[in-house]
């Protein structure tokens, strides 16, 4: 590994205490930048493939770091970006070939006609570009997203994130901004349970489709639907067969682009498809794509087509961004992406996402607290529940399942969606089986003491009740008892007083 020796030297020397880090960081860091497992947060000083070590040398299993893409640190993703730091880094005005190497090697991944690139350095960057690219060739302002979706944190892009302006100190969703109803077939509006022979794609996409009908009739138009492809922060959302078919329609009959944002669950994530979108068989007009790209280096693009790269040309208006293709960032990420091929990363996350999910519907058999198992290679969502048949979300239970993950079994996981009771799993490409089965087993340890506990809990509160009623009777009857005897003695006083 390159710098091994250095890599460990740093480690060796880092001067500060855990503590005293936390002090500097309350200190310095804003407060609305918060940490995973708050009460008791890690301080991780290296990583290596699939797994990241803390202060004292504990190892974790990475299960959350989809940015971490084919592992940390990856010898060749370190290698490509070292040298060409070493070489030169600047800005993408002058020609280089990691520039047009990398968009020729990610337009390749794509369908025709996505075939030009925009670099930048954020998914937050490439949801706002798509927004002007989209607004200037429609000339219109409206969007359409969906009810939970996050799409970054610049101004523009928060404006169409109801995971974020849903909050209760969020800020006011602009009358251009329509939302729609997440297509979550088990938790939504319209849930497999509710219409069990209905076409819940067709049913998702309507709410869309009489958007684009209001918009139509005020004259106004769509500039965009914009979606991830799957959706992450609203829980591991798989849309229903045809949904994206049928709201791709409706969007573009009314004069609107459709931008898929990959940046969750790009490059080869879902195992079956190099890109999510392709699941649904719908090719969209712009992509945005981001975090794995760089393996935690910060690049991004957006891909579109030739005719809506010229439109924005047309405006005369250029589009310069300081780091956005720079020779260092494209070195990476032509890493990155030789590596998800030549390794085989994305059939990996086929062939392992399959046994994950075989894994935990097996565990969905054993524990009434699983009321869904969902995903797509390693993209991987277990919906935990009070109630089963009612679907009740489960939120105290992710939450202590989450800690216990890592606090008993040092495997890191986290949870999500609009009840933060979905277990999420996202980890590293270089994911393998011996993982799979330890995520597995601890989950299942998880699992059984959540169940036992609340089997004692809810014992301790039938006995509390039982007694409670018990001693109510008692108390019940004492009273009557005194009563009569008051009742007793007036007669008995009446006698005397008569006599």
């Amino acid at each position: 590994m390159p710098f091994a020796s250095e890599q460990m030297q740093s480690v060796v020397e880092q001067q500060l205490s855990k503590s005293d880090t936390i002090k500097l960081r309350n200190k310095h860091i804003g407060q609305a930048c918060q940490l995973f497992y708050r009460s008791d947060p890690l301080k991780i000083v290296r990583g290596q493939g699939q797994y990241m070590f803390d202060e004292e040398g504990t190892r974790y299993l990475d299960c959350i770091n989809n940015v971490a893409h084919v592992g940390h640190c990856h010898p060749e993703v370190v290698r490509a970006g070292a040298l060409q730091m070493a070489t030169i880094s600047t800005n993408n005005r002058f020609l280089h070939d990691e520039l047009v190497q990398c968009a020729k090697t990610l337009t390749s991944k794509m369908p025709s006609p996505l075939s030009v690139c925009f670099f930048v350095n954020s998914g937050s960057e490439a949801n706002d570009l798509a927004l002007r690219l989209a607004r200037n060739y429609t000339k219109c302002q409206d969007v359409i997203t969906l009810d939970h979706a996050y799409h970054g944190h610049l101004q523009s892009v928060m404006e169409i994130s109801p995971y974020k302006f849903n909050q209760p100190g969020g800020e006011k969703k602009p009358d251009y901004v329509h939302v729609a109803p997440c297509p979550d077939i088990y938790g939504g509006q319209f849930t497999d349970n509710m219409y069990p022979n209905a076409d819940l794609g067709a049913l998702y996409a309507q709410p869309i489709a009489d958007i684009c009908e209001r918009q139509r009739a005020k004259g106004q138009g769509v500039a965009a639907f914009i979606a991830e492809s799957l959706q992450s922060c609203g829980g591991q959302i798989l849309p229903p067969a045809g949904y994206f078919q049928r709201v791709y329609d409706a969007v573009r009959n009314a004069g609107g682009l459709c931008i898929a944002d990959e940046v969750q669950v790009g490059f080869g994530r879902v195992g079956s498809h190099y890109w999510a979108f392709e699941t649904q068989g719908v090719v969209p007009d712009i992509v945005c794509v981001a975090k794995p790209m760089g393996n935690g280096h910060p690049v991004g693009a957006v891909v579109t087509t030739p005719e809506i790269a010229q439109a924005f040309h047309a405006t005369g208006v250029a589009y310069f961004n300081t780091y956005g293709g720079n020779p260092v960032s494209c070195a990476i990420a032509n890493a990155v992406m030789r590596i998800i091929d030549q390794e085989g990363l994305q059939q990996n996350a086929h062939q392992l996402g399959d046994y994950l999910l075989r894994g935990c519907s097996q565990l969905k058999q054993e524990f009434e607290c699983i009321g869904d198992v969902r995903g797509l290679g390693l993209f991987v969502g277990i919906e935990l529940v009070r109630d089963r048949e009612a679907r009740v979300p489960d939120t105290k239970a992710a939450h202590w399942v989450v800690n216990r993950m890592k606090q008993l079994h040092k495997v890191l996981v986290s949870s999500d969606g609009p009840n933060e009771n979905v277990i999420k799993l996202k980890p590293p490409m270089c994911f393998n089986h011996e993982n799979a089965d330890e995520f597995l087993l601890a989950f299942r340890e998880c699992l059984a003491t959540l169940t036992q506990d609340q089997l004692q809990s809810r014992a301790a509160e039938a006995a509390a009740a039982a007694l409670t009623n018990t001693t109510n009777g008692v108390i019940a009857t004492a009273a009557d008892t005194l009563a009569n005897k008051t009742k007793m003695f007036e007669r008995q006083d009446r006698l005397i007083k008569s006599v």
